[in-house]
């Protein structure tokens, strides 16, 4: 039997694909019997900061990601799909009937034994193991952690947004739009003047923040790529603009002819805030890029300067959350082995990895690793040339002495053997050859599951 700690994305995904290549699975979740800072539910692969996967585009390099992984089989991505909502070019679900639906899968699952408790501490070598409890870890299993790497955590500030009533919008200010009109009207969008905005970013400079459990505020570290809105603020009069302010590309059509020069110059909004769509039937919505740690109250307050959402009604206040993560270049192989115990694979953002995908794309290979072990087979490690690669290799290789998580992104990856020039293509060309040198690994997984599936029922 093999062990997979944690049931998030990374955990999901990895005692799903163990369990496909017809190995019993003992998968071993704390929630509810411990409750995370971050987590609302009990549920399986919960998404605790935003609903959204990244672009969905495979010329992107979210979008990519999310493509070797369909082609790979991944359960995770193929119930992303299944719960989409709509949100321009990205994939977005509706959270909970997403993590419901993975967690009926799991639990129903023959070959999976799900443990509701918290392990304390790291099984031994005997015991092959997937360790992907995230960078909320418990800080029992941490401390053991800690005591087999011989090496001390690194972290980071994570924050999630306020999610708000669709009802409570009103759209007699806000318009519904995507940026540059791409896809369908996904998003709502709260325009501001230069005063409205100058109001708002004064009001998130003067509020109080919540207090950081165990640390302190002048030591907090934050993920650039999530930082909240009141760090923003205080970057630069004009950061949230150039950030998730953004008004470039988003008009409303009761402003007059878009197509109109000086209208559009005269018209158009010093500053936007947008909402993207949380459930299926359009009745909660997220601030996009609102990641917060401001107290409850001031949030209310701040918040409702926002045009349009003046009456808000608030579902879910935004929190922050201390994010823990490996040291992976003095610790992992590219395959997600340990290189001190092979037979325990790490897996997910506690990797140093960030962001859904790349969650779901360690998941998947601890999880078809951990298996091959299991058979006596050599473990695999994906090329560089293809996204999962690209990471992993990474996260095992990269220079340790400032090491900090890393989202997928094409700068990862080898350069092309021919130069192309525009971006656009660039980017293209870069998804046909990693889509292309994924191509044996997909045919040699769903041989290996079938073959497997067939002993298993001989």
């Amino acid at each position: 039997m093999v062990l997979v700690i944690g049931a998030g994305l990374a955990g999901t995904e990895a005692a799903w694909q163990i369990a496909q290549a017809g190995l019993p699975v003992r998968l071993v979740e704390m929630r509810p019997v411990r409750r995370s800072p971050a987590h609302h539910s009990a549920e399986f692969a919960e998404l605790v900061c935003s609903n959204s996967f990244g672009a969905l585009s495979s010329d992107r390099a979210a979008g990519l990601l999310q493509e070797e992984l369909r082609q790979l089989g991944s359960l995770v991505i193929g119930t992303a799909d299944g719960h989409a909502v709509p949100a321009g070019g990205a994939l977005a679900v509706d959270r909970g009937r997403f993590s419901a639906d993975l967690t009926r899968i799991l639990e129903t699952h023959p070959l999976i034994q799900v443990e509701r408790a918290e392990q304390l501490q790291l099984p031994g070598p005997e015991e092959i193991t997937v360790l992907a409890t995230g960078p909320l870890t418990s800080d029992d299993l941490a401390e053991d952690l800690r005591r087999f790497t011989g090496r001390g955590d690194c972290h980071f500030f994570d924050a999630a947004s306020p999610i708000v009533a669709g009802e409570s919008i009103d759209l007699e200010v806000a318009f519904r739009a995507s940026r540059y009109d791409k896809g369908d009207a996904d998003y709502i969008n709260c325009p501001m003047d230069r005063e409205q905005y100058e109001r708002f970013r004064q009001a998130l400079l003067e509020a109080e923040q919540a207090e950081l459990k165990d640390f302190e505020q002048e030591s907090a570290s934050f993920f650039e790529g999530c930082l909240p809105i009141e760090e923003l603020a205080r970057r630069g009069e004009e950061t949230m603009r150039y950030g998730p302010l953004k008004p470039i590309g988003l008009w409303d059509p009761r402003w007059g002819d878009l197509h109109d020069r000086e209208l559009r110059r005269a018209k158009r909004a010093h500053a936007v805030v947008q909402l993207r769509q949380e459930d299926r039937d359009g009745r909660l919505w997220n601030l996009v890029g609102f990641q917060t740690n401001l107290k409850w109250g001031e949030q209310k307050r701040v918040l409702r300067l926002i045009p349009g959402l003046e009456n808000a009604e608030f579902v879910r206040f935004g929190v922050m959350h201390r994010n823990t993560f490996l040291e992976s270049p003095q610790l992992l192989d590219p395959t997600l082995q340990f290189r001190q115990r092979p037979t325990l694979l790490a897996a997910g953002q506690i990797t140093g990895t960030e962001g859904y995908a790349a969650a779901v794309a360690g998941g998947w290979l601890a999880g078809t690793n951990a298996a091959r072990l299991a058979h006596g087979q050599s473990p695999i490690a994906l090329p560089p040339t293809t996204m999962i690669g690209a990471l992993t290799h990474f996260i095992a290789e990269a220079p340790s002495a400032r090491f900090q998580p890393m989202p997928p992104n094409f700068g990862l990856m080898p350069e092309l053997s021919v130069r192309v020039r525009e971006k656009r293509a660039r980017y293209g060309a870069y998804r046909d050859r990693a889509l292309a040198d994924l191509r044996p690994f997909c045919t040699q997984s769903e041989l290996e599951s079938q073959q497997q599936r067939r002993l298993q029922m001989a």
